[in-house]
């Protein structure tokens, strides 16, 4: 018997007998698996080196979540597991983040499996966190774009006792990435040379909150710290209006970053000013959008997350380079408002110029066009199936022009 299954006894040993004091604990819990299949293929249409990272793979995530003991201190715990499954892979196409694999011999894992567990307390309407957490935050964001999540070792502390204002705290100290089934140390992230990759940190650490001032408008703030590396403050603001038959809806972000104690990636000198403007009508989206960097370096984000920015959904790059100046058009469009509900398309073009960084001077430029189509399933025995296609180009003159495809198949359902 593991230590996870020691831990999960002792904790669950540790519950009031009492079925009556106990009741809320098991009544309120619930548990789900979602199945996920997963088709990735990044082709490097020029350049040296590898010409593909071509992955397909088969993963499945259990999460249960309990309910809490009764009184004014509550008790819950919460526990998840994942198995994924090698369905093609090589040595020669790895490195599309779907599969672990040998650092040694680059050989995938045929399969793989993880738990953990997280023990959970609650005051009025205030939790408390503490093992495996998974916060989804704007200077945080572990977005499930591969076959499973990157998950985080830590605390995590979120209030609701002011209506309309939501509070987040915490502390990590290592990432399990989402090709990994080890916690590792936390460090920046560092394409292109932008950080010393090999710098890490001791934790990394959030503080901050979301205002819906009214039923449309939502102001957040958020400060991060990855220690002895970067200092982050966070300031967004999403509000909508109706305009004419439709809605017009504004997202602005601005992030200010700087290096932290003793700066051991190097130094840390950016501001991120983003806006995207957007009209929805019948059906049809429309957005428009800028992002502008200044200072001497890139926008710094933890490794092995996303960034939090106006282009994210992007296949190949993420448009954060040092003085890169980005804008974008997206359309998106609903097949519910002409009868087909649960289809949707979507179509991006994203261009950023000015980008420097180390080793290509100055006034670099990069572009992508990618497109997507899904589709849920709204009725019958597979309801809520969920397809999903994307397909992208990118070109620029400082990295390889790359075609990517990427198809998943996701389905999600109730155990309890």
């Amino acid at each position: 018997m593991n230590r996870l299954t020691f831990s999960l006894l002792a904790l669950f040993a540790s519950l009031p007998q009492n079925h009556t004091l106990a009741a809320d604990f098991f009544t309120d819990s619930h548990a789900t698996v979602q199945a996920r299949n997963y088709y990735f293929d990044r082709d490097f249409r020029s350049g040296n080196g590898q010409s593909q990272a071509r992955e397909w793979a088969l993963g499945f995530l259990l999460k249960l979540q309990s309910g809490y003991t009764p009184g004014t201190l509550g008790f819950g715990l919460d526990a998840s597991a994942l198995a994924g499954f090698k369905l093609d892979a090589s040595p020669d196409r790895m490195g599309a983040g779907l599969i672990p694999y040998s650092s040694a011999t680059r050989e995938p894992n045929d399969h793989w499996a993880e738990a953990a567990l997280t023990a959970k307390f609650k005051v009025s309407r205030t939790e408390l966190k503490a093992g495996q957490v998974d916060p989804f935050l704007p200077v945080i964001l572990p977005v499930m774009s591969r076959l499973f999540p990157p998950t985080f070792r830590g605390v995590d502390a979120s209030s609701r006792e002011f209506d309309g204002l939501a509070l987040r705290a915490g502390r990590i100290d290592r990432i399990n990435l989402r090709d990994s089934t080890n916690w590792q140390p936390l460090q920046v992230s560092s394409q292109f040379g932008r950080f010393n990759g090999a710098a890490q940190s001791k934790e990394f650490l959030y503080a901050g909150g979301d205002w819906a001032f009214d039923q449309s408008g939502t102001l957040s703030y958020y400060r991060a710290q990855l220690s002895d590396i970067y200092q982050q403050d966070y300031l967004g603001l999403v509000k909508s209006w109706p305009l004419g038959p439709g809605t017009f809806k504004v997202d602005l972000r601005l992030h200010a970053s700087r290096e932290d104690g003793q700066a051991r990636a190097g130094q840390v000198d950016n501001r991120a000013y983003q806006y995207n403007l957007s009209y929805a009508l019948a059906g049809h989206t429309l957005a428009l959008g800028q992002m502008m960097l200044k200072g001497d370096t890139a926008l710094p984000y933890l490794a092995g997350t996303d960034v939090n920015v106006i282009t994210e959904g992007s296949l190949v790059s993420e448009f954060s380079n040092p003085q890169e100046r980005t804008w974008q058009a997206r359309y998106q469009y609903n097949f519910a408002a002409a009868g087909v509900p649960g289809l949707s398309a979507l179509y991006r073009y994203i261009q950023g110029s000015n980008v420097h960084f180390p080793g290509a001077g100055g006034d670099n430029d990069e572009t992508e066009r990618s497109w997507e189509l899904a589709y849920v399933i709204q009725s019958g025995p597979a309801k809520g199936l969920a397809l999903r296609y994307r397909q992208g180009h990118y070109t620029s003159n400082y990295f390889r022009d790359v075609d990517e495809t990427r198809v998943n198949i996701d389905y999600t359902f109730a155990l309890f």
